[in-house]
């Protein structure tokens, strides 16, 4: 576990040294740049975890990282923001046929890494699995579930689907802010990153045949089939491009015709038009004072959490999310689809999704049935990845 000193890193150590300090068949090491830090959190880790080994790697040395992937034949990776930490450990990983699974939610970092190295993951075996975390497993795999239960009964998959946020509980860390705004910072160093940015298909194939144009969400609309307002998802730019990718490897599965959208729901009511308009145009202000470097450094300094912070243990666990996917078939029938989660989404949660996830890339997929290549989470691992993050990791999939 690469980065198990960062926030994440902690939270998903402890998740660890909890539910699998005396399981034989998983062994596991926390690696990360500093001996000493590494050296506390084992010991803040408990009695459990007295012979965890330590593995010390920096993320900008490429010999550290060879040696710590030649012990292993998995690595999770949590040192982001990925766009400025992340492209070396790929690269390792991919020319040594070592399998890789990350949280990142940089579209423009994931298709960079794609361009530059799949075909060496192909060659050498390596499985690259990005977004395994709140963006976008449970996107990705709610859609994959919807359109399992509609394939079983209706005998087609829908080609519209929709997901609303319904309602979540959480905090940001200084991490995830980070790496939004190295992406502004990106962005306005490289305007043309925008077409990535605003392409829903930008992390498919070359030779995707994908052209139905899709819906942004960006701005106050009410939505008639979830009869409500709804406002702009800030995940759902990596969400929706993961899930059209997961459709491209998986043989058009879903559709060359399929639509997907993301939006946050608005309780019902009076205020929904106005909790509608302040949502989104709270999260527009932002990205626009974030693109000026004056306003952007008042923010950094003065107002957001700086990498390391995040919410507490206890606002951990009680914090939650509950997403609604409502799908419809070229004939018209229609499949509703739950999913949710029983910790802070983006961190509480996202730690024990990304570690089953690891975990199950390193004993339940082999080689054989999938070899080497950068695949999405509901492409590399299907049922498989449903069934044991709602065994172990507090997550639930239901039709509704």
């Amino acid at each position: 576990m690469f980065g198990a000193t960062s926030f994440v890193g902690q939270i998903l150590s402890e998740y660890m040294i909890s539910k699998y300090a005396d399981q034989e068949n998983i062994t596991w090491a926390a690696a990360g740049r500093s001996k000493s830090k590494l050296e506390a959190l084992r010991t803040s880790l408990g009695s459990k975890a007295n012979g965890l080994p330590l593995i010390v790697a920096d993320a900008a040395v490429e010999s550290t990282l060879k040696d710590m992937v030649s012990q292993t034949g998995v690595i999770i990776s949590t040192v982001g923001p990925y766009a400025l930490y992340g492209e070396l450990l790929v690269k390792v990983c991919a020319e040594t046929g070592t399998d890789y699974c990350d949280l990142t939610g940089e579209p423009q970092w994931i298709r960079e890494m794609i361009s530059k190295y799949e075909e060496t993951a192909k060659n050498s075996g390596a499985r690259i699995i990005h977004c395994c975390g709140f963006d976008s497993i449970p996107s990705d795999l709610g859609v994959y579930y919807l359109q399992q239960q509609a394939k079983a009964q209706f005998g087609e998959v829908c080609n519209h689907i929709k997901m609303g946020v319904k309602a979540t509980k959480g905090g940001a860390s200084g991490g995830t802010i980070a790496s939004m705004l190295n992406m502004v910072k990106e962005l306005v160093a490289k305007p043309s990153l925008r077409k990535v940015l605003a392409n829903p298909y930008s992390l498919c194939p070359s030779d995707h045949a994908f052209s139905v144009r899709q819906r942004s969400n960006n701005r106050p609309v009410f939505d008639s089939d979830f009869n409500t307002w709804t406002a702009l998802f800030v995940m759902a730019g990596i969400n929706t491009k993961i899930v059209h990718r997961t459709n491209a490897l998986s043989g058009n599965e879903y559709g060359s015709d399929f639509r997907y959208d993301e939006a946050m729901l608005m309780k019902k009511g009076f205020k929904a038009p106005l909790l509608s308009v302040g949502i989104t145009t709270a999260i527009a202000s932002f990205m626009a004072l974030a693109t000026v470097k004056p306003t952007r450094m008042i923010l950094e300094k003065f107002i957001l959490p700086k990498p390391g912070d995040g919410p507490s243990p206890e606002a951990q666990k009680k914090g939650f999310f509950d997403l609604r996917f409502m799908g419809k078939t070229p004939n018209g029938n229609k499949m509703n689809v739950k999913v949710t989660g029983d910790r802070d989404p983006g961190y509480g949660s996202t730690a024990k999704v990304l570690a089953e996830t690891g975990i199950l890339l390193a004993i339940g997929l082999s080689k054989t049935d999938k070899p080497g290549g950068f695949w999405t989470p509901a492409s590399a691992f299907g049922n498989s990845l449903i069934e044991r993050l709602k065994a172990q990791a507090g997550l639930t999939f239901e039709t509704i």
